[in-house]
């Protein structure tokens, strides 16, 4: 049974802490603890329970509070006894060994009566080892504050006392460090400050004695405005002159040392396992200076920006020094090198030397700290019964041997900072670099330098180094396939390079054969002990289960950079973030940018992610399966409440049955606060999700997610994405019979050939889809494909057929309630009774298509109903009318960045201004809506705006620039012509 105060309030029965029910508890076992052994009055209790008036109920509350406490106590193995009732309060019966206060105040005692100075700083050592932190530091009470303040205060003496003493028995140099935190502490402390002074001095520091009386003297003239005391400015007077009296005296031996307090071996029981003679440093010599720095790397190349950052970090004179540089980086990236390379170009900056030491945490079995502390104190010439045995011993003498020193201590492979933590000097003018596959961010004060693959230019430097500049002259395209295939790693390309260098009749040609293939290409990548697949696997050894889980599921997403989120769901679980900032940390997983949403992108390297598809392949397909689904249903999700966002379209089908998961509602909103912006940023992805879903078989979610993004592609005029998306997710819809699936996917890529003035593909597929349609039911995805079929209809010039599908089309949307396809069906009405010369009627749907689009709030809709509505008001002979139309509907395309529909104005508005003679302003609009046209691909547009470029410039007598862009029209006419298979321009898509 344990129980202590003397930092966080802790309480321990039976080797298990003990839960306190609440903070009342916690209140009143606080005070009980505090007086212990004595009886705490009712008074006290309710003082402590409450800081400010009272309640009436006041002890019956306590007694309920103490009651609850014993019965707590009790169920957790401790004697019924340990709190009694006594009259006016209680009291909590404890052994000195059972409450680190008694036993603090037990070894403070021991140390007043002892004779000797050495077995007074024992005894005040093991006093300050009771510490753990500030007295109950997690209880709030203003009674206790004061109790916890007077105890701190009491800690605080003790220290000074302590230190006051190891100075006197010649421990100057062990007890640096603790007088300056002590002074950081108590800033106006003279005895501290004193000390302090005494101690530098006997380093031979005295410049930095000095410095601390001169920080002191202003500290107290400004602060408080007075002056040292005199005894100070004499002891100042005296390290000025030097005065020999101040020598320290012989360092005596010591006996059963207490570590000292907050080390790491305070609570470490093997560092006070072993009692023997310990040597201090003073008096002990080393041989210097040390030379220990592995050979360099003769063929390091690159780096450049690493290496100046490191030589600005170990820059003594530097403002920006840092005295700890750690390099992470993933297996295989270079570190070891690089930091090789580094030290031994800081050699000049170390005189007194360089200490190497490999803590080797990848291995089977990482270094032991204190036997890397050993090992670095032999290299420093201290050696047998010299070397003392506690952790926390030789760490101090490793600081003490280095304090006026000018080292570097280079420290490879490190695991974790408690590894590393003991092995950090103390002292300004040493610095350590330290190589990582793990983020040490415990380390106080260092630098992390996150360490990538090498640029595609390092890269070939160093193949070429390796393999010979002449191989790689004759064979320059297999060279960079093979370095692409090594993702510029640089092991990977040592390996690659050191196979054809012991291979000499190879061509390069055999070895990219060898790699291209990713399931052979870790077996290949092996040479001697070097070996990618087992770099990595080291790696995954220092990782939990979960995380070797998910980087393996990962793999299985493919080549793509990611956000965070899909962690989640791979491993089905809520904190998937979590363990993704563990593959990060180990830097399996590379953080690579901030997207343009201000969310994290990560990607794994493709080599790692070789691996992790390795990793994967001996889990049942069906958990993978299943990981994949969840996934995929996030996607889908996410793109359906994405396109809700876009403005509307028609391209979007009904939900099928494919699943949905949902993140939280917050993230949700975070991610689709821009929906175009997200859509951009997983524009790769999405694509990548619709190959994963047919790879995997899952023809429903491929069909579901391909159609989704139709509509963001039909606003951004991604023809290529559109069109790759649908052939992929087409076939799987097919192959599976999936006529739901299939019937949209056919009508996506109808409007995808209107798009691209390739009508005969447009009209088989169009065709298709409304048979497929009328077989399974779908009566809207009948009119929609009916109306589009109707386009291609009044561009081929058949404007009966076009005029009877579209009243076809509308009669079905009507009949289904479906406002949307209405709008759009009533404006395609309209434009064909003005195509007959029908204007009143024409003006009729136009209205009611606008009407119906502004109750839809479709403001993309209500701005192609006045780009339509434009050609009417310019037909009755008044282009002022068409102009506001067409500026209005600019406006919002601009806005909405829909590219085509803006091309498809601005030839408006150089039609209006054509019929007004205006060349000029028509000229300029007309050009511009050509570009947009051309980039996109739409050549019956573009051609169109040259042919009236052209008319106008007959029109002004610029008859060489008519016949140009005459030619350049009638040249798109004839690609359009041939490839319908017609000889007959077609009309604008737009008319």
């Amino acid at each position: 049974m344990k129980f202590g105060l003397l930092g966080p309030l802790h309480a321990q029965i039976a080797e298990r802490a003990v839960q306190l029910n609440g903070p009342r508890q916690a209140k009143m076992l606080a005070a009980l603890l505090i007086d212990a052994n004595r009886i705490v009055s009712m008074e006290r209790l309710v003082a402590v329970m409450w800081d400010s008036a009272a309640p009436a109920t006041a002890v019956r509350q306590v007694q309920d509070a103490v009651s609850g406490l014993r019965r707590n106590l009790v169920a957790c193995g401790a004697p019924r006894s340990l709190i009694s009732t006594r009259r006016g309060g209680y009291e909590m019966h404890l052994a000195p060994a059972q409450l680190d206060l008694l036993e603090f105040e037990h070894e403070r005692q021991l140390a007043g009566r002892s004779a000797a100075p050495l077995d007074t700083a024992v005894a005040l050592r093991r006093a300050l080892s009771c510490w753990r932190g500030n007295a109950l530091v997690d209880v709030s009470s203003r009674v206790l504050e004061i109790d916890a303040a007077r105890l701190n205060e009491r800690r605080a003496a003790t220290h000074k006392e302590c230190l006051a003493v190891e100075l006197d028995l010649g421990r100057h140099r062990e007890i640096i460090d603790e007088l300056t935190d002590l002074l950081r502490e108590h800033p106006y402390d003279e005895d501290v400050a004193q000390h302090l002074m005494v101690a530098l001095y006997r380093c031979g520091r005295q410049g930095e004695a000095l410095q601390v009386y001169e920080r002191l003297r202003r500290t107290l003239a400004d602060e408080l405005g007075v002056d040292p005391t005199p005894a100070l400015q004499a002891l100042h007077q005296r390290i000025l002159t030097g005065d020999p009296a101040l020598t320290a005296p012989d360092p005596a031996p010591a006996r059963a040392s207490a570590p000292a307090p907050n080390s790491a071996a305070a609570h470490r029981p093997s560092d006070t396992s072993s009692e023997r003679p310990d040597t201090v440093a003073a008096g002990l010599t080393m041989t210097l200076p040390v030379r220990q720095l592995p050979l360099d790397v003769p063929d390091f190349v690159g780096r450049s920006a690493a290496l100046a950052e490191i030589a600005g970090l170990l820059d003594g004179e530097a403002p920006n020094r840092a005295p700890v540089v750690v390099v992470v980086g993933g297996p295989g990236v270079g570190k070891s090198c690089l930091v090789t390379h580094a030290a031994r170009l800081a050699r000049g900056s170390f005189p007194d030397g360089q200490l190497y030491l490999n803590l080797a945490a990848t291995s089977d079995e990482p270094r032991d700290p204190g036997l890397m502390l050993a090992e670095a104190l032999r290299a420093l010439s201290i050696a047998g019964s010299a070397i003392p045995n506690a952790l926390s011993e030789r760490a101090a003498l490793y600081r003490s041997l280095l304090v006026d020193r000018r080292m570097l201590v280079v420290l490879d492979d490190a695991g974790h900072a408690d590894q590393v933590l003991p092995l950090l000097p103390g002292a300004d003018g040493c610095a350590v670099l330290i190589t990582s596959r793990t983020l040490l961010t415990q380390l106080p004060g260092a630098r992390h330098i996150d360490l990538d693959v090498l640029s595609p230019a390092e890269a070939r430097e160093l193949f070429t180094g390796i393999v010979g500049r002449q191989r790689v002259e004759l064979e320059p395209d297999e060279a960079d396939a093979i370095l692409d295939c090594c993702g510029n790693l640089p092991l990977a390309i040592r390996i690659a390079s050191g196979k054809l260098t012991g291979r000499p009749a190879w061509s390069l040609r055999v070895l990219r054969e060898r790699i291209e293939d990713e399931s052979r290409r870790l077996a290949e990548l092996r040479i001697g002990d070097l070996s990618v697949r087992a770099s990595v696997e080291l790696s995954l050894r220092l990782l939990p289960a979960d995380a070797v889980r998910a980087l393996s599921l990962l793999g299985l997403l493919g080549a793509y950079t990611l956000p965070g989120w899909v962690v989640g769901p791979l491993l089905d679980r809520s904190d998937g973030e979590q363990v993704l900032d563990t593959l990060v940390d180990a830097s399996l997983v590379r953080l690579t940018a901030t997207d343009a949403l201000g969310e994290p992108r990560y990607r794994l390297h493709d080599l790692i992610r070789t691996c992790a598809v390795e990793i994967a392949a001996p889990l049942a397909t069906a958990d993978k399966r299943d990981a994949i689904v969840r996934v995929l249903s996030v996607w889908l999700d996410l793109v359906r409440r994405g396109t809700d966002r876009l403005p509307g379209g028609l391209l979007a089908a009904a939900h099928g049955s494919a699943p949905r998961r949902a993140l939280p509602d917050a993230v949700v909103e975070r991610l689709m606060a821009d929906a175009f912006g997200w859509f951009d940023t997983e524009r790769d992805n999405l694509l990548g999700a619709v190959k994963l879903a047919v790879d995997w078989g899952l023809d429903e979610l491929a069909w579901e997610l391909t159609a989704g993004t139709a509509t963001y592609y039909d606003h951004r005029c991604l023809y290529q994405d559109w069109q790759h998306g649908h052939r992929l997710a087409l076939d799987a819809a097919q192959a599976a019979g999936n006529a739901p699936g299939t019937s949209v996917l056919l009508r996506g890529l109808g409007q995808l050939h209107i798009y691209q003035d390739e009508f005969d593909r447009a009209t088989r597929a169009l065709e298709s889809s409304i048979e497929l349609c009328r077989d399974t039911g779908d009566k809207r995805g009948e009119a929609l494909s009916v109306a589009m079929l109707s386009t291609v209809s009044r561009v081929q010039g058949r404007d009966d057929e076009a005029l009877e599908r579209v009243e076809q089309a509308l009669a079905i949307a009507v009949g289904e309630g479906d406002r949307h396809i209405e709008a759009q069906l009533s404006c395609s009405m309209g434009v064909m009774r003005l195509m007959q010369g029908e204007l009143d009627e024409a003006e009729s749907w136009f209205t009611g298509a606008l009407r119906l689009a502004e109750a839809l709030h479709d403001e993309h809709r209500v701005a192609v109903v006045l780009r339509r509505f434009s050609r009417l008001h310019d037909r009755r002979g008044d282009p002022d009318a068409a102009l506001r139309c067409l500026r209005q509907a600019l406006a919002t395309f601009e806005e909405l960045a829909d590219e085509r529909c803006t091309g498809y104005a601005l030839l408006e508005v150089g039609r209006v201004y054509a019929g007004q003679n205006d060349r000029d302003r028509a000229g300029r609009a007309l050009e511009r809506a050509a570009g947009l046209f051309h980039r996109h691909g739409d050549l019956q547009d573009e051609a169109t705006c040259w042919q009236l470029i052209g008319d106008l410039d007959a029109a002004a007598g610029v008859h060489d620039s008519a016949s140009q862009h005459r030619e350049r029209a009638g040249m798109l006419w004839q690609a359009i012509g041939e490839m319908n298979q017609t000889v007959d321009p077609a009309r604008p898509s737009s008319p």
